[in-house]
């Protein structure tokens, strides 16, 4: 497992253990994170999963890939760095620890 912390916009924390294969958006969706929508289900067909990855993990999650980056045309006030998609990043035991944090909203 790996634990993953989602903060809130308003600065809550959420720690929760995620099992690898899995994505960062199910391991949200899986324990009710709020502000991870996932209109898609999944799918990379919408951007209500972004989040901002935190400085220290921009370089330790895998590259974003061309459709991804189309998708984040589309969310809430998107950082070129720290802006991803979770239905995009697969949880791996290399990612324990990983901190990222909503946004204002999703849209």
């Amino acid at each position: 497992m790996a634990r993953i912390t989602y903060i809130e916009h308003n600065g809550t924390r959420h720690e929760v253990d995620v099992k690898p294969g899995m994505t960062v958006m199910e391991g949200a969706r899986d324990n009710g994170i709020p502000g991870i929508d996932a209109d898609c289900g999944g799918a990379c067909a919408c951007s209500t999963c972004h989040v901002y990855v935190d400085p220290a993990w921009v370089d330790q999650i895998p590259p974003k890939d061309p459709m991804e980056e189309d998708m984040l045309d589309f969310a809430y006030q998107p950082d070129p760095e720290r802006s991803r998609l979770t239905c995009q990043i697969k949880v791996t035991d290399a990612l324990d620890g990983l901190v990222v944090q909503l946004p204002e909203r999703q849209i």
